[in-house]
């Protein structure tokens, strides 16, 4: 039986990746859900190419989307948007008994404790999307939780891994943008840049994987071949290895619990180089701040997002340089946000009132 797929975010690159895989392999799939934001052409020329699927551009009706996966009922939902955009949408696929493929890291970070909670509930899947956490995933499903004493992701250090802080502070959105290896989107390019998107990662494994954030360790990896790692109790460290490709966490997702066909490009070991170091968080406070708000937990980390969103959307506006994101950031995680077992509502009101607090702090 084809497994029905809803794709949210299609037009984005995420999207683009999945439709390319099921291109590959449509006996096995029906796409019954595409979503976009604003992007109607694009959105209406999937339409043209899946014509039996579901449409939706929700950007300007926040609840449109919910409501079109609770009435199609897919059995996986890929989320693909950006943002804190893709909270609702995620819990609506939970509720939905959809099997959910994450790529929104801010599902997680915004509200993991009540994600993970109803999943439980609903005894769905959470499989992750991003390159790292779809590799160690899959490296801890092979051995066993228990055996895991620490996990290790991996970053590319982006354009200004070899930048001096004065060259970040003066730095233009071209610049920011121009990442060495990994064609995304404008914010996680951004989140990549100041390695924001890093931790947001740590955050986010803190949750998928139950474990605390000081066993979660960042290592710099310009080639991105290495997509993450886990040291087990016996010192040994298991790594697993890709091109960098989002095609292959993406299939991972849509095949498992079996293995994905094969995609095309091997990884050729004849001239290979593999360099590793340590980050430098003086230049990139982001990966601080991220553990900083993981450890105090409550609102905290809902808190670090919003500060980042709305930090970030304003360097791309050229309103504020670079170097600001973390300082605002900084600043916004003076405030109180501690809370315990926030539900939906209140984790909404406390984004709302993050964004406030970032433009106050500007």
């Amino acid at each position: 039986m084809k497994k029905r797929v809803a794709i949210l975010g299609a037009t984005g690159s995420i999207g683009k990746s999945a439709l390319d895989v099921i291109s590959g392999d449509a006996g096995n799939f029906e796409i019954v859900l595409l979503s976009a934001c604003t992007n109607k052409k694009a959105l209406e020329q999937l339409k043209d190419k899946w014509p039996s699927a579901y449409c939706v551009l929700c950007g300007s009706d926040k609840k449109k989307l919910p409501v079109a996966i609770k009435n199609v009922q897919p059995d996986i939902t890929i989320n693909g948007i950006s943002g804190s955009a893709g909270l609702e949408p995620s819990l609506a696929a939970i509720e939905a008994g959809s099997t959910l493929a994450l790529a929104n890291k801010e599902t997680i970070v915004m509200a993991g404790e009540l994600v993970l909670k109803t999943a439980k509930e609903k005894n769905v899947n959470i499989i992750p999307v991003d390159s790292e956490h779809s590799a160690v995933f899959n490296l801890i499903k092979a051995q066993s939780n228990d055996a895991v004493s620490e996990i290790i992701l991996t970053a590319s250090g982006g354009p200004f891994r070899k930048s001096s802080l004065q060259e970040m502070e003066n730095a233009s959105v071209k610049d920011a943008l121009a990442h060495p290896t990994w064609n995304m989107g404008q914010k996680i390019t951004i989140d990549s840049a100041s390695m924001a998107n890093k931790g947001l990662e740590i955050i986010e494994a803190c949750y998928l994987f139950n474990m605390p954030p000081e066993k979660i360790k960042v290592v710099i990896h310009p080639q991105s071949i290495v997509h993450g790692m886990v040291r087990l109790s016996n010192g040994a460290v298991y790594a697993q290895l890709s091109k960098p490709d989002m095609r292959h966490p993406i299939a991972g997702a849509l095949y498992w619990p079996e293995t994905a066909p094969l995609i095309p490009g091997l990884l050729n070991f004849d001239f290979l180089t593999l360099e590793f170091e340590k980050p430098d968080t003086q230049k990139f406070p982001m990966l601080s701040l991220a553990v900083l708000a993981a450890k105090k937990g409550g609102l905290y980390t809902c808190a670090f997002n919003a500060a980042n969103e709305i930090a970030v959307s304003l360097f791309l506006e050229q309103k504020i340089k670079f170097t600001d994101i973390w300082r605002i950031t900084d600043r916004v995680l003076q405030a109180d946000w501690a809370a315990d077992s926030p539900d939906l509502e209140t984790i909404i009101e406390a984004d709302a009132k993050a964004r406030e607090t970032t433009k106050k702090a500007i």
